[in-house]
């Protein structure tokens, strides 16, 4: 089993490197700059989202989506990082994935905090296109809570005494 200090460091280690790409971002590219690194497959672009993942309540005003935004996002992260520190010492090998997983909900969810309670908004900075179809937006906190949950649904399947066909 992953230990707690190895969970937390995974943990804080997508924190920090979601800031970091986050800051680099915001001091050397310009406010809906596009710089193509891939032509018609994926951009760098610098973007503020206002609201929740995808834009949702991104034209909402006042305290009422501050609070909403923050509250919900700081109560599950919270919630996860509890979870991710009672995880018991586990038998099988999905265990680990599973606190991998947690690990990388826990770092997503607090990069992307950091920004809305210091920012006011998040910075959004990979493009990402598939045929003429425009993946909204995103950064590295959103990556990890996207594979996060992916690793937590597949280890969910794998959970002992259940067999896979």
């Amino acid at each position: 089993m992953i230990s707690r200090l190895a969970r937390f460091a995974i943990a804080s280690s997508i924190a920090i490197a979601d800031r970091a790409s986050k800051h680099w971002i915001e001091t050397n590219v310009g406010a809906w700059d596009s710089h193509t690194v891939i032509p018609n497959v994926f951009n760098i672009i610098n973007t503020q989202n206002r609201g929740a993942a995808f834009g949702v309540l991104a034209q909402s005003e006042g305290a009422a989506r501050h609070f909403l935004l923050i509250g919900v996002a700081a109560s599950v992260m919270i919630y996860v990082a509890v979870q991710l520190w009672r995880m018991p010492k586990g038998s099988w090998p999905a265990t680990n994935w599973v606190a991998v997983a947690l690990a990388l909900l826990v770092g997503g969810a607090a990069g992307n905090l950091y920004d809305r309670i210091f920012r006011g908004s998040v910075t959004d900075f990979l493009q990402v296109f598939i045929g003429s179809y425009e993946w909204p937006s995103f950064n590295v906190a959103d990556s990890a809570i996207s594979v996060g949950a992916i690793l937590l649904l597949l280890s969910l399947g794998r959970a002992p005494g259940r067999t896979v066909s």
